[in-house]
């Protein structure tokens, strides 16, 4: 994807055999050991912001297409201005969404811990959204150890 900073895929792999029994599973990068990976998403010039229906199977699908666990979806209208915020909330930590249709822009975050490549629910929000514009900044939170 352009514009991103991420780490090679190749890279992050899910932590085996030193995992102790009862934690979550923890993401190996680079020598350390992460409680997850942080995509922050920025889309501009994008299409369907206002567009509840297109939003609300962006985050589905993009937690699946993840191999994340979707437990809920829940999201909401404002309509002075159209915009739409909302989260779909995952068993290995969630996607959140703001739109400001009125500027083509919508901010996202895929928070995800576990066997799972948010990278790939980043596709499906540029499908979604059809962008002129995406920018990614990848972060690994928690460093356990």
């Amino acid at each position: 994807m352009e514009n991103s900073n991420f780490a090679p895929l190749s890279d992050v792999v899910v932590d085996g055999p030193e995992s102790e029994p009862g934690h979550e599973y923890l993401l190996h990068h680079q020598g350390g050991f992460f409680a997850g990976r942080h995509l922050l998403v920025d889309i501009w010039d994008g299409e369907n912001l206002s567009n509840i229906d297109v939003i609300d199977a962006a985050l589905r699908r993009g937690a699946e297409e993840s191999g994340a666990t979707l437990l809920h979806v829940h999201l909401h209208e404002f309509s002075e201005n159209g915009g739409i915020s909302g989260v779909a909330v995952l068993a290995e930590s969630h996607i959140s969404i703001h739109t400001w249709p009125e500027w083509g822009y919508a901010a996202v975050d895929l928070f995800m811990c576990g066997e799972t490549d948010p990278m790939k629910g980043a596709e499906i929000l540029r499908e979604a959204f059809k962008p002129g514009r995406l920018e990614i900044s990848d972060h690994y939170r928690g460093r356990i150890r």
